[in-house]
């Protein structure tokens, strides 16, 4: 799927993480790629998180799935709606919906929220932390744009919605189907659905916060740190005063914390592990019969297709000219020689054909056994 006439460069220049962009169906034939039916189906499912939404008095209440298959049966006449996340996890053809997007790296892109709403149903004026595109599959919505927020914005009093005290609307657009609405952080929005069969997909990305980083950043350092690693002053000097932490002290302490967490190399090599590890790990995409090389020799040379799995991370670093680590899952893979190549490919696309395995190392065909006994690749529709 690829967006028409849209200049990628142009968007990323004046609206990326800048101001709200509105563009209208850019698709060469747009399809809605999931149907209202299968959405609530995956609401039902135990391992799929999802959420309900039902307006009430004016208020907004709120459930979680597992959904009962009855439930849909029993809505009655007030606005309400469904949020399915991750969806492209599940549905090949919602996954798709990322690929016009692939402008934006790798590791940035979060996953497809898919929601339904009936008519006049929403989740209130709300503001989010990251960027997200918001593509009309069916029906109608209505968007309004607000103000800015941040974390000092007055919210509404909710257990789970973060609902803003005071939304103060400063444009309006009705989106149709294969209508897109870009939104940065922090800007306020508001969607309630035109009529019944509205179903929006949102294309989310994330970014760390930098409490984030830090925190998990130094769990990762504080397990290679012994307890004998202590403080020392072999060439201490009586002080003028007991009661002063001299600059000397600071700086040897201060040395101590910064020197652990100055290794840009571990840094890099934890960040792509880090930044790759499954949203869902307790979902098992294991085979249910493990491959061997042999199976991955004969059907390379039958030349099916390797895809990846839309659940699956991929993302790499290049350390110099002749190694590359490939991140997959969580899992870092040192790649080299004619592996660099193909690691660069399966993380730019979600299928690729394989040369014939005349010439293909071990270490080649060792990867592709371990990314399909772990789930994150299949050949062909496997």
């Amino acid at each position: 799927m690829q967006l028409r006439d849209f200049d990628s460069d142009s968007f990323l220049r004046d609206h990326w993480q800048k101001a709200p962009a509105l563009i209208r169906n850019p698709w060469a034939a747009w399809e809605n790629p999931l149907a209202p039916e299968e959405l609530a189906g995956l609401a039902c499912e135990e391992e799929i998180e999802s959420r309900l939404v039902v307006q009430t008095n004016g208020g907004w209440a709120v459930e979680h799935s597992p959904l009962p298959e009855t439930r849909f049966e029993a809505l009655g006449e007030n606005p309400w709606t469904l949020l399915v996340q991750a969806v492209d996890h599940h549905m090949p053809a919602v996954a798709a919906l990322i690929e016009p997007f692939r402008f934006v790296p790798n590791w940035r892109i979060d996953d497809v929220m898919v929601s339904y709403a009936s008519d006049g149903g929403g989740v209130g004026p709300h503001f989010d932390q990251y960027d997200v595109f918001l593509v009309q599959g069916l029906g109608k919505r209505r968007w309004r744009i607000g103000q800015r927020c941040d974390e000092t914005t007055a919210l509404r009093p909710h257990d789970e919605l973060r609902l803003l005290a005071d939304f103060e609307a400063t444009d309006e657009w009705v989106l149709e189907p294969g209508d897109i609405l870009y939104v940065p952080p922090g800007i306020a929005h508001d969607g309630v659905a035109v009529g019944d069969d509205c179903m929006t997909y949102s294309v989310g990305f994330r970014a760390p916060s930098r409490s984030e980083l830090i925190a998990h950043w130094v769990d990762h350092r504080l397990t290679d740190l012994s307890d004998d690693d202590r403080y020392a002053d072999p060439d201490l000097t009586a002080p003028d005063n007991p009661g002063e932490i001299s600059t000397a002290a600071i700086d040897r302490l201060h040395a101590m914390v910064t020197e652990t967490l100055a290794d840009r190399d571990d840094f890099a090599r934890w960040f792509g592990e880090y930044s790759s590890a499954p949203k869902y790990p307790e979902i098992d995409w294991r085979p249910e019969e493990p491959i061997n090389a042999e199976i991955v020799h004969a059907r390379i040379g039958e030349g099916v297709p390797l895809r990846r799995n839309p659940a699956s991370r991929f993302s790499f670093i290049r350390q110099n000219a002749d190694t590359l680590l490939l991140f997959v899952d969580g899992e870092c893979f040192t790649c080299s020689g004619q592996i660099i190549e193909f690691a660069a490919r399966i993380c730019a696309n979600e299928t690729m054909a394989l040369e014939n395995e005349v010439g293909l190392s071990n270490d080649f065909i060792a990867l592709i056994v371990d990314l399909v006994n772990s789930g994150s690749v299949a050949f062909g529709d496997e």
